[in-house]
C-alpha cells in the first residue's frame, strides 16, 4: 500500500510528513518552471489546454480530499462546519484579489491600464515594473491554499488522502509552473533567473504553509473541518476567478474544457488508487 511506504519512508509525524509533502508541491513547481529552459515557445493552445488541466485537477481534490473527508471528520457528519470554512476561504481570496489585483494580463499578455485613468495603458517601463511586483504577489497569494491544503490533509490523520492531495496539487503545479514563468518572460524577467526564482519562491510560501497546516489542526483537531473547507473554497475561488477566464479568452475552449475532465479522471484516479 502506497500509504504504508509513505509512512515507513518519512515516519509518523504530522509535521514531517507535511514537510515532506510540502517539499514535494514545491519542487514539482520549481519542475513546471524549469520548463521553459527547454521548451521555449510555448503555444498558447497547449498553455491553455495545461492549464484547463490543473483546473481539473484542483476541481476533484477540492471534493475527493477536502470537501467531502472534512465533513467525515465533522462529529455526527454535519456540513456545516466545512461549508463555513469554504465560505470564508472564498472571502479570503476575494478580499486578497481586491488588495493585490488579478493576474489575468499577465497570464494573457495584455496590456495593464492605469486605474486612475481607466482606458490608457501604462507607460512601458511603469508598466513593467508594475507587471513584475504584481506578479510576484499574485501567483505567491494563490500558492498559499495549495501549501495549507496539503498540510491540512496530513494533519488529518488519513495519509492515503494526504497523499492523493499532495500529488494532485503537485501536478497541477507543473502547468502552472510553466504558466506563469511564460508570463515572467513576457514581463520581462530572464529565463533561466525566474526558473531559479520561481522554486526559492514557491518553497518559501508552500512549504511553511503545509508545516503551519499540520500543526494546526495537530494542536486544535476541532480546526479540521474548518481548515479543510476554507483550503476548498480558496482553491475553488482560485479556479472559477482566475484559472478558467484565462483559458476561455483566445479561442481555446474547447482544448481547455478537455484539458479540465482529463484533469478531473486523473485527480478521481489517483484519489481511489491511493485510498486502496
Amino acid at each position: 500500500m502506497v500509504a504504508d511506504q509513505f509512512v515507513d519512508l518519512v515516519g509518523t509525524d504530522p509535521l514531517v510528513q507535511g514537510l515532506v509533502g510540502g517539499v514535494v508541491i514545491a519542487a514539482l513547481n520549481l519542475v513546471g518552471a524549469s520548463l521553459v529552459l527547454v521548451w521555449r515557445n510555448p503555444s498558447e493552445r497547449a498553455l491553455d489546454g495545461a492549464l484547463g488541466f490543473a483546473a481539473g485537477v484542483m476541481l476533484a481534490a477540492s471534493f475527493t480530499s477536502l470537501i467531502l473527508p472534512g465533513i467525515e471528520a465533522t462529529p455526527g457528519g454535519s456540513p456545516l462546519p466545512v461549508l463555513g470554512g469554504v465560505l470564508v476561504g472564498v472571502a479570503f481570496l476575494d478580499r486578497a484579489d481586491v488588495l493585490v489585483p488579478h493576474a489575468h494580463y499577465l497570464l494573457s499578455g495584455r496590456k495593464r491600464t492605469d486605474a486612475a485613468n481607466p482606458g490608457e495603458t501604462l507607460p512601458v517601463s511603469d508598466e513593467r515594473l508594475a507587471a513584475l511586483v504584481l506578479f510576484v504577489l499574485a501567483i505567491t497569494l494563490h500558492n498559499m491554499p495549495e501549501g495549507l491544503a496539503v498540510g491540512v490533509g496530513f494533519g488529518s490523520g488519513d495519509v492515503g488522502n494526504a497523499l492523493a492531495l499532495m500529488l494532485a496539487i503537485g501536478i497541477q503545479n507543473v502547468p502552472e509552473g510553466l504558466a506563469v514563468s511564460v508570463a515572467a518572460i513576457n514581463a520581462g524577467l530572464d529565463r533561466r533567473l525566474y526558473a531559479a526564482f520561481a522554486g526559492l519562491r514557491a518553497g518559501l510560501v508552500e512549504i511553511p504553509l503545509a508545516v503551519f497546516g499540520a500543526a494546526a489542526v495537530g494542536v486544535a483537531s476541532g480546526l479540521l473541518p474548518y481548515a479543510m473547507g476554507f483550503a476548498a473554497g480558496a482553491m475553488l475561488f482560485v479556479i472559477s476567478d482566475e484559472i478558467v477566464p484565462e483559458t476561455h479568452t483566445r479561442g481555446n475552449e474547447r482544448i481547455a474544457t478537455i484539458g479540465t475532465m482529463l484533469g478531473v479522471v486523473v485527480m478521481l484516479f489517483l484519489d481511489v488508487s491511493l485510498a486502496a
